[in-house]
C-alpha cells in the first residue's frame, strides 16, 4: 500500500542544518560567555555535530558548545541532557527563554544582513530531493516543519524543486505537529466527501504517511486516538542517537527507515 498524503519533516530528514546549527550555536555562545577569540576552537564543530540530537529547544544550543568547551564528553552529555546544560545557564544568568532569544537574534541577525550566505550552510541528504519532486508529481506532499516555511521555500527553490507554498506548514503556523496532521486528514476528506456521500457512503480518512527525525515528535502522533490511519515512520540519518532508533524497532507504530531503503519504500521511481 502507498499513500494517499505524504508529509515531510524537513531538517534531519530532507534538509541537513548541521553546519548552520554549530556556526548560530556559536555566534550566540560568543555573546553569552565572550571568549578570549572568535574563532570556534579547533575539532568543536566536529564534536558537536553528533550531539545535536539530544537538544531540543533553541537555548540548549549554545549550552552544549559550552559543556564540550568545559570538557564534557559524549557519554556524560547524551544520557545526562538537558539536566547537566542547567549549571552552563546558570553561568549567564539568564532564563531559557532570554537565552534563546539570543540564539535566535543571532540567526535574525545574520538572514537580515547575509541571507545567501546563511542559506549556503545549509545542504540536502543524498536522494532526499529526487524523492520529493517524485512524490509532488504523484500525490498531495507536503513539509511540515518547525522551520520557518519563507526559507524553507527558498532552499528548495534554489535547488530546483517547485513546491506550492500552501503546502509547507513551518514555524509559523504555531501549532504542533499533531495538529497538523489532524488538519491535513479533515482537508482531504473534505474534498473527497461530496463525491463519495453521492455514491452513498462517508469518506474514510486518507492514508497519511510521516516521515520525522524526532521520535518525540512521532510518540505525540501516536497518543491521538483519532490520528491512527497516519503510518509514522522515524528516519536514521536524521538529528537522533541510538537509543531513540532501537525504540523505533521496538514500537509496533513506529517504522524505522533507513536514507538508503527509502526510495524503495516509497515506490516513487
Amino acid at each position: 500500500m502507498q499513500p494517499d498524503v505524504l508529509a515531510f519533516d524537513f531538517d534531519g530528514v530532507i534538509c541537513d542544518g548541521l553546519i548552520e546549527y554549530f556556526q548560530t550555536a556559536w555566534r550566540a555562545y560568543c555573546k553569552l560567555f565572550k571568549p578570549d577569540s572568535l574563532e570556534p576552537p579547533k575539532g568543536l564543530a566536529k564534536q558537536f555535530y553528533p550531539l545535536r540530537p539530544v537538544i531540543e529547544t533553541g537555548w540548549e544550543m549554545p549550552m552544549l558548545l559550552r559543556a564540550l568547551v568545559s570538557g564534557k564528553t559524549a557519554e556524560e552529555i547524551i544520557p545526562g541532557w538537558p539536566t547537566l546544560a542547567l549549571p552552563f545557564l546558570e553561568e549567564t544568568q539568564l532564563t531559557q527563554a532570554e537565552a534563546a532569544k539570543i540564539l535566535d537574534g543571532e540567526r535574525d541577525h545574520w538572514i537580515a544582513t547575509d541571507l545567501d550566505n546563511w542559506l549556503a550552510q545549509h545542504r540536502f541528504y543524498p536522494n532526499m530531493l529526487t524523492v520529493l519532486q517524485a512524490s509532488l508529481e504523484k500525490r498531495p506532499t507536503y513539509i511540515v516543519s518547525t522551520k520557518e516555511g519563507r526559507f524553507i521555500q527558498q532552499l528548495l527553490k534554489q535547488s530546483g524543486v517547485a513546491m506550492p507554498a500552501e503546502n509547507i506548514l513551518g514555524k509559523e503556523v504555531k501549532r504542533p505537529k499533531y495538529e497538523t496532521l489532524r488538519l491535513l486528514t479533515a482537508s482531504h476528506m473534505a474534498r473527497t466527501e461530496t463525491d463519495q456521500e453521492v455514491q452513498g457512503y462517508h469518506p474514510a480518512p486518507p492514508n497519511i504517511w510521516f516521515i520525522e527525525d524526532r521520535i518525540k515528535a512521532l510518540q505525540s502522533v501516536k497518543k491521538q486516538s483519532d490520528l491512527d490511519h497516519v503510518e509514522l515512520f522515524l528516519a536514521d540519518w536524521g538529528y537522533n542517537l541510538g537509543p531513540e532508533r532501537q525504540a523505533a524497532q521496538e514500537d509496533d507504530r513506529i517504522h524505522l527507515l533507513s536514507l538508503d531503503s527509502v526510495v524503495q519504500r516509497f515506490d516513487i521511481v
